[in-house]
């Protein structure tokens, strides 16, 4: 940390981080502080300020979310004139529990140039220290030059750019991520995979020399009565049936190499509750592979259920065009772990298991879910479901070029040529990360090795 071209801040200012209560005079503060941020260049994903009733529910809420830690900066008069969250990877995170966050950052305008940013970095950095993190990540716009220079200073690298990281108006603005490494590189080869040096990436470069990120295959387990179907086109009359077993089916998956599973209750999305309890359940203690689960979630408490039960995640559908404040709320109840299924008939959202078909778009449900705090989206197209015709690529390029959360494709994939297809959009929309892929891998259409070759050997 030597060398910051910043000033040094007077003693009388101080950074501090929140407890899970606030005075009502600090809440005001804040409140305060985040509208002048937000006018000046916008922070906490809004750049029009909310209603102030909505800004008290979110910090209110937020103070409550596991693993999330709130800084201020405060000013001589006591005023609060900056914050910032962290976001610490959950305890249960053996992938990603050497990794922090930071989620959000700023100081208003009228107190810059004191200093206050890097003591602002400086509380955040030593927290994460404390936390145990190895890599303290952030990604900012491009526009933010004064956040930009901060995370120069304190030795953050620039390793990655998204080109349609959000949208401001009518501008699309590019995104730029970077990392901090905060121990000795000797440290920090104890959990870099066996094999790997730390400069060098874990997948080669495409053909051309452009680097390519890894795609995320999930094999897809949809439940009915207790067995794994596939329908078509999300009709529950037209089931293939393919086996009574699920356990061994979801164990089938994980010999072959596959590191995630996606589930869906298909009775439970129609009935609105989870209706195959205990085919999820033995899935769960049979596998020790991460699991998605999706289907008749509708409220805090069934959420809650299948996350203490052991599902990594749960996917809303239903919920997302329904009752959009159940979403928002889960969201910050456990960060990362509540995706958004969004499911169409060209173009429009479907719910009730796809009973249903709303006027909504994809991109506006997209976009909403976005600012709700999902930690990503499942795109159906669901004509194409079952189908074993390709997916509707030009669909999730669109939406995923909208968004600048993770967008999993899904409905339609029948051969390899399929998974090649994404793999190429892939490579030119960065935010489409995986493919779920059901009916052909059990009808032998598609060979697992083959396929996990195809995106570069991660499933």
């Amino acid at each position: 940390m030597q060398g910051r071209p910043w000033n040094q801040p007077p003693d009388s200012y101080r950074a501090e981080r929140l407890g899970h209560t606030i005075s009502e005079d600090d809440l005001e503060s804040l409140m305060e502080s985040t509208v002048a941020a937000i006018l000046a260049e916008g922070v906490f994903d809004w750049h029009t300020p909310p209603e102030s009733a909505v800004l008290r529910r979110f910090f209110e809420g937020l103070l409550l979310v596991p693993d999330r830690d709130v800084f201020i900066v405060r000013a001589p008069d006591g005023s609060i004139c900056g914050a910032a969250v962290l976001a610490h990877a959950t305890s249960r995170s053996e992938i990603y529990g050497a990794s922090a966050t930071i989620t959000a950052f700023f100081i208003v305008p009228y107190e810059r140039g004191k200093g206050l940013g890097a003591l602002l970095m400086e509380a955040i950095i030593n927290r994460a220290l404390t936390r145990g993190a190895k890599v303290l990540d952030c990604r900012v716009r491009e526009t933010l030059h004064d956040a930009i220079t901060l995370l120069t200073s304190f030795n953050f690298t620039h390793w990655g750019t998204h080109p349609y990281f959000a949208r401001i108006g009518d501008r699309t603005v590019r995104g730029l991520f970077f990392s901090k490494l905060l121990v000795p590189e000797e440290r920090a080869m104890q959990w870099q995979p066996a094999g790997t040096p730390l400069s060098v990436p874990h997948h080669g470069p495409a053909p051309g020399g452009t680097l390519r990120k890894p795609l995320t295959l999930y094999p897809a387990i949809d439940l009915k009565g207790g067995a794994c179907v596939r329908l078509r086109q999300g009709d529950m009359n037209a089931a293939t049936h393919y086996s009574d077993n699920p356990p061994a089916q979801a164990k089938l998956f994980e010999q072959a190499g596959c590191r995630h599973l996606h589930i869906v209750d298909l009775d439970g999305a129609f009935a609105g509750r989870s209706a195959n309890v205990k085919a999820v359940e033995d899935i769960i203690a049979t596998t020790s592979l991460p699991v998605q689960l999706g289907g008749g979630l509708r409220d805090m408490k069934a959420i809650e259920r299948w996350l203490e039960a052991g599902v990594s995640r749960v996917i809303l559908g239903s919920a997302a065009v329904k009752d959009p404040g159940l979403v928002r709320q889960a969201a910050r109840a456990w960060p990362g772990r509540v995706i958004a299924g969004i499911d169409a008939r060209q173009g429009r959202v479907a719910t009730e298991g796809w009973a249903e078909v709303s006027e909504l778009t994809t991109t506006d449900l997209a976009r909403r879910m976005e600012e709700a705090g999902v930690a990503g989206i499942i795109f159906t197209e669901i004509t194409r479901d079952g189908m074993l015709e390709g997916l509707d690529i030009d669909q999730t390029v669109e939406l995923a070029r909208h968004v600048s959360i993770p967008v999993i494709a899904s409905g339609g994939v029948g051969t390899l040529d399929h998974l090649r297809a994404l793999r190429q959009a892939a490579d030119e929309t960065p935010g489409i990360t995986g493919v779920i892929v059901g009916r052909a891998l059990y009808d032998g259409r598609i060979n697992l090795p083959e396929a996990l070759s195809v995106l570069e050997g991660s499933c």
